[in-house]
């Protein structure tokens, strides 16, 4: 018997679900960490760079368990994954607050890489994927959506709690939300996750995946997407943790510096409903090669804005818009670059190395930070960088795409 595909509105309902779930993680688990990061290091004494050894650790472990995380995910348990996720991410946010000793940090921060890696997009687009098969570029797109807002939504509120409840408090905080609404959320969305075939019907592969596994590791496609997007994170990872005091340095205050991380949010949302009214069709390596390009030129304009309102808010707009369609290009890459099949563990194996450079990236631009005395040297790094995947996501969208895996 053929399953009937679901209603319009049961869709939406489960993407507007999903999406309230991202934001709510990217805010807590992610975003919150450079705000924090300053108060933690003076209580503790400790300088920029042994500061965000504790973000690479959290990264690295997200890049760890991306595969394994994949992989039950392609096996229908995208419900334990993401509620399991969620509860850990709570456990590992109040470990963060209650942590009296320096040494006590480093379990809560494992904690919190794993849980990145049950909670972020990841794991949602591998869902998305298996539920809904060549219709889910659509449905990844919605969910990117509502997950925009989460710097513009998180920031400000992690800002308010710091002020009022110091850092401490502020871990604590984040952790109510992911218990109270995250939690619940998955547990109810994900409630039939285990049908075999999905609500399309569509399952994204889960046999033999180990077979697809080592297909998609002799392509020159995947190979060039993991660099291409190792260099994306890295990138944008830095730039995300050291946004914040590399625009203190520059002497813009707290308010000043909020505004502008908080209009990035409201950019990655209006550059993915661009891509939606006017590429829906496009194929996804096009759209890629344009935004690689757009992102790191943004990059650009941040280096030579100083302290001007006006080109920061531009550079604000033009990174965030271009990040939120990378973002889109990062979920569609593997079904429309390379294959359709066993998405869960493909993604998953891609996200791995990536994870080992998101880890790195926080913390060498700290230690560049440490040895120059600024900013300046970081910021050139992450232009190289974002004009390095730039070349290679070109050289990967001009190759012949590869052949689909044997059955």
């Amino acid at each position: 018997m053929t399953n009937a595909p679901p209603p319009p509105a049961r869709i939406r309902l489960f993407i507007a679900g999903l999406g309230v779930g991202q934001v709510i993680a990217w805010g807590s688990l992610l975003y919150a960490f450079p705000l924090l990061a300053a108060p933690m290091g003076t209580e503790l004494g400790w300088s920029k760079m042994e500061t965000y050894l504790l973000a690479s650790l959290a990264l690295g472990m997200a890049g760890l368990s991306a595969y394994p995380v994949g992989r039950a995910i392609d096996r229908g348990r995208g419900r334990a994954v993401m509620a399991a996720g969620s509860v850990l991410g709570a456990l590992a946010l109040v470990a963060w607050g209650a942590a009296g000793s320096a040494w006590l940090l480093v379990p809560a921060f494992i904690g919190i890489g794993v849980a990145q890696a049950m909670t972020l997009y990841e794991p949602a687009f591998a869902i998305i994927a298996r539920r809904f098969g060549r219709d889910a570029r659509d449905k990844i797109t919605a969910l990117t959506l509502w997950g925009g807002f989460a710097s513009t939504v998180f920031i400000p509120i992690t800002q308010a709690l710091l002020d009022h409840l110091g850092w401490r408090g502020t871990a604590f905080a984040l952790a109510g939300f992911i218990l109270l609404v995250n939690l619940p959320l998955h547990l109810w969305l994900l409630r039939d996750d285990g049908a075999a075939s999905g609500m399309a019907g569509s399952a994204a592969g889960v046999g033999g995946d180990g077979v697809i596994v080592r297909w998609a590791l002799r392509q020159w496609a995947f190979w060039g997407l993991a660099l291409a997007f190792m260099l994306y994170f890295a990138a944008f990872t830095g730039v995300t943790f050291h946004l914040y005091p590399l625009l203190a340095e520059r002497g813009l205050d707290a308010a000043h510096v909020v505004t502008i991380m908080a209009i990035i949010g409201p950019a990655q949302v209006a550059g993915r409903v661009a891509m939606v009214a006017l590429a829906r069709a496009t194929p996804i390596a096009r759209i890629g090669c344009f935004t690689t390009l757009t992102l790191a030129l943004s990059l650009l304009g941040l280096a030579a804005a100083g302290t001007q309102m006006a080109v920061l808010v531009g550079f604000a707009l033009i990174y965030g818009a271009a990040n939120g369609i990378l973002t889109i290009v990062r979920g569609a890459a593997v079904p429309e670059m390379l294959t359709r099949r066993a998405y869960g563990a493909i993604n998953g194996l891609l996200t791995t190395p990536i994870g080992v450079v998101r880890a790195l990236a926080p913390s060498f631009a700290a230690l560049v930070y440490d040895m120059t005395g600024g900013y300046g040297g970081v910021l050139v790094g992450f232009i190289i960088m974002a004009a390095a995947m730039t070349l290679v996501f070109f050289a990967v969208a001009r190759a012949r795409p590869p052949m689909e895996p044997p059955l």
